[in-house]
């Protein structure tokens, strides 16, 4: 079993480069198959979500060449399968952005049934019923999802319950190829969504709108071509590296991403305390009061994203009073702030609500990560406890950081990853 153990203590300085996006290059490497042919993404994570997309691809008959560590050289001339298995879907609920793809260019689908991690539901029903809209028929059977459009793709106006990022981006790349317009009305606002738009774009689509509440894909007769792009730089990433810096409170600086894409975080940022210096794709920050407690809430960008939920509640569990963390898009978020608590935070948890009251310290103990932005935050709590952090169950974490460790270790960190015996093995 592979654990990452802290060292508690010791300064984090100097300046780190994220990667390319998680949420971006996964959907990207989905709409190759729009596009028969070689297309080339670089700048994408070499993580292990990634990895999944890219066995899901080769699955339906592409050929991936990784030239080389973030460039990867995607062949889907020979895609002739539509359907992906549960054992690769229910390693990542983002697998099933190959739908959209599947549907624009056979017209029909077979998808498992969604995994990932265990942070909410995630029902796909805003996907179906926005599909639904377009002629798309579904039939779910045995755990899959068929979808068949007998009369092919008709443009119509689709208004989204919910601004689902996933339900946004299937519904867009599913009517390039429609007859007329779509209207995807409360569309995802992700800088993520619009990087897809802007590739499908290049391929020869027709997409206005991308980055606003309303998206209209103006369908179009011909074929995608192949392309190269460049995924766009990892905000997440990124602001987890600062709130490391917020809770250590020596300058940090984080290269590789726009700060505009981390709007409200960093706003909220200085309102806690810290110092934000932005520059041109790179952000510095810093603290040198104490950390102020102020309210939080998640809310679909340009609101304050959910991915760094956990990271904020590790810096308000060290606040100089009490605040009010509020869950609005997953409802197991919370599932860190246990483990956090093991570590002497004081933390409640009241249905979607997590009431924080600021304690001095955090004490090194053994804790397990919930899912990935939790178990990144357990590690960035490891860097200010007293004594030794071990954090297992890292796979959550290689899903979506790339050399987490040596890019800690680079800043100063006294962090190292381990084998140890599996103690349940070991039972």
């Amino acid at each position: 079993m592979e654990v990452i153990r802290v060292e508690g203590g010791y300064p984090v300085e100097g300046e780190v480069t994220v990667e390319g996006a998680k949420n971006s290059a996964l959907k990207l490497m989905a709409a190759t198959i729009m596009a028969p042919g070689v297309t080339t993404l670089t700048n994408v994570p070499n993580i292990s979500d990634v990895h999944v997309m890219g066995k899901v691809l080769k699955y339906l008959g592409a050929k991936i060449d990784v030239t080389n560590e973030h460039e990867l050289v995607i062949d889907t001339s020979q895609v002739t399968k539509w359907e992906t298995p549960y054992h690769l879907v229910a390693q990542m609920r983002a697998s099933t952005a190959v739908l959209g793809p599947l549907l624009s260019r056979f017209g029909k689908a077979v998808v498992a049934m969604p995994g990932g991690c265990n942070i909410g539901a995630r029902k796909i029903d805003m996907h179906i019923l926005g599909l639904e809209a377009l002629g798309v028929n579904f039939q779910i059977d045995h755990g899959n999802i068929h979808a068949t459009s007998p009369n092919g793709l008709k443009g119509n106006t689709v208004t989204l319950e919910f601004a689902s990022v996933g339900a946004t981006e299937n519904l867009m790349m599913a009517s390039v190829h429609a007859d007329g317009i779509t209207t995807i009305d409360n569309a995802a606002r992700e800088p993520e969504i619009v990087d897809l738009a802007n590739m499908l774009n290049e391929m020869g689509a027709k997409i206005r709108g991308a980055g606003s509440p309303v998206i209209e894909v103006e369908g179009v007769k011909e074929e995608l071509h192949p392309v190269m792009h460049r995924v766009v730089g990892d905000r997440i990433e990124a602001g987890t590296f600062l709130a490391m810096a917020g809770i250590c409170g020596r300058p940090v600086t984080v290269k590789g991403f726009e700060p505009v894409h981390l709007g409200l975080v960093l706003k909220k940022f200085e309102t806690m305390g810290l110092s934000v210096d932005r520059g041109a794709h790179q952000c510095t920050a810093w603290r040198e009061g104490p950390i102020r407690s102020i309210d939080i809430q998640t809310l679909p960008f340009p609101g304050f994203p959910t991915d760094m939920q956990a990271q904020t509640m590790c810096l308000l569990a060290l606040g100089d009073g009490s605040c009010v963390i509020t869950e609005n898009v997953f409802e197991n978020r919370f599932m860190f702030a246990s483990e956090l608590q093991r570590m002497g935070a004081d933390i409640r948890i009241e249905g979607h609500h997590a009431i924080v009251h600021g304690v001095p310290g955090f004490s090194g103990a053994e804790v397990k990560a919930p899912d990935l932005r939790g178990g990144a935050a357990l590690v960035m709590a490891g860097l200010v406890a007293d004594g030794y952090t071990t954090v297992s169950q890292t796979h959550h974490i290689d899903r979506g950081y790339e050399r987490f460790v040596p890019k800690l270790r680079s800043l100063g960190a006294h962090v190292e990853r381990l084998e140890v015996p599996d103690p349940e093995e070991e039972s």
